[in-house]
């Protein structure tokens, strides 16, 4: 039977990135930064990839990591979620990180190996950030390529990908793109010629979206038919199971943020949390949130021992925890009453990151319908 209790190590890994998310990323420092036109904070990105190491959990010791496992991610995108932290590490940690990784593992010495290694060394140790170029609400399972981009012979892209997550924020984008012998996985420098990113409105503030367009954009081919549709399918499961953790961080930030308020606000001469309809409300949250965090750390877990069961560990953890976060967010919200609808409460901040988390990677319908398919679940009639 696996373990998924929480290691001394993930709990401690845990203090660290709370500790620092605490200190850093408050929620007034995060809404204020929402009316500005650099969501991301880039001094606490740099501190949680380079000086804590969070980039390079996933990424094996001889790659240049730290040797850890996506685990200790999925501990991370718990506090990142409990933070509503502004930091884009799903788009470059995990990713574009683990698409990388795949091909480093499955190297055969050429076809971009050495180039795909070197870029995951740099990405792992803060130095760079990077961003897969795929719309946010890419699944698994759905066959990715073809993608909306193609390659010619000379290794230049055109195409336009719509909604990428983190793109902003990347130094070097990691392109799925159709080319004369197939698909292939290409690296875009952020600042080369022929290549525009622009920013859309995205609901969740804390995570910006943008389109990116090449228009003969110079590319390095990091993966050909071979590899990459492997490498791109693994990513985008990787992305799925971790980001449920996130959901779950949501979750659970929503919980403690209700139960805090009601604990200290009075109405009718009594704390609001005594009223038994608002006590057995929260109680049915608290037993989801548990359901959630179980589901959540099996998929970690699956992902992280290369589990055979993975694909149908993340469809269970995508569908509950994608709608677990929101329906905590809406009661953080409502049971907050009227200071829960203002702008300076944090609490939209959560509905927000929780509603567009729902519909990335794979909605949870979307989910459920690919999770009947893996345990071969006949579809109702009539």
């Amino acid at each position: 039977m696996t373990d998924l209790l929480y290691s001394e190590i993930e709990e401690e890994l845990r203090a660290s990135v709370r500790a620092l998310l605490a200190d850093r990323c408050p929620p007034e420092n995060t809404l204020a930064r929402c009316e500005t036109g650099e969501p991301y904070d880039r001094a606490l990105w740099q501190t949680l990839a380079r000086d804590l190491g969070a980039a390079s959990l996933a990424v094996p010791e001889e790659a240049g990591g730290a040797g850890a496992s996506v685990r200790e991610a999925a501990v991370v995108l718990e506090e990142l979620g409990r933070a509503a932290a502004p930091t884009p590490y799903l788009g470059s940690a995990v990713l574009a990180t683990t698409a990388l990784l795949a091909l480093v593992e499955d190297a055969d010495g050429g076809d971009g190996g050495a180039e795909a290694a070197k870029l995951l060394a740099s990405i792992a140790a803060g130095e760079r950030t990077a961003a897969l170029v795929v719309p946010l609400s890419a699944m698994p399972g759905t066959g990715a390529f073809p993608p909306a981009v193609r390659a010619d012979s000379a290794g230049t892209l055109t195409g336009t990908v719509t909604s990428v997550a983190d793109a902003a924020a990347a130094d070097v984008l990691i392109v799925p793109a159709e080319g004369r012998d197939g698909p292939g996985l290409y690296a875009v420098e952020a600042t080369a010629a022929a290549l525009a990113v622009v920013p859309r409105t995205s609901l969740d503030l804390t995570r910006p979206v943008a389109d990116v367009a090449f228009t003969g954009t110079a590319a390095r081919r990091l993966a050909g038919a071979e590899q990459a549709p492997a490498a791109l399918e693994r990513a985008l499961l990787t992305g799925a199971g971790l980001l449920a953790s996130e959901q779950l961080g949501i979750a659970e930030w929503c919980l403690t943020a209700t139960v805090a308020y009601l604990k200290d606000r009075r109405q009718f001469g009594r704390q609001l949390g005594s009223f038994q309809a608002l006590k057995h409300r929260l109680a049915d949250l608290w037993l989801e949130v548990v359901g959630a965090r179980a589901a959540a750390r099996y998929a970690a877990d699956a992902l992280a021992t290369a589990d055979p069961d993975a694909p149908v560990a993340v469809a269970v953890a995508a569908s509950h925890c994608g709608e677990l976060a929101v329906r905590a967010a809406e009661e953080c919200v409502q049971l907050h009453g009227g200071i829960g609808m203002t702008w300076e409460h944090p609490a939209h901040l959560y509905l927000k990151r929780a509603k567009a988390d729902q519909i990335a990677l794979g909605t949870p319908d979307r989910h459920r319908a690919a999770l009947a398919a893996l345990v071969d679940l006949p579809v109702p009639v009539g």
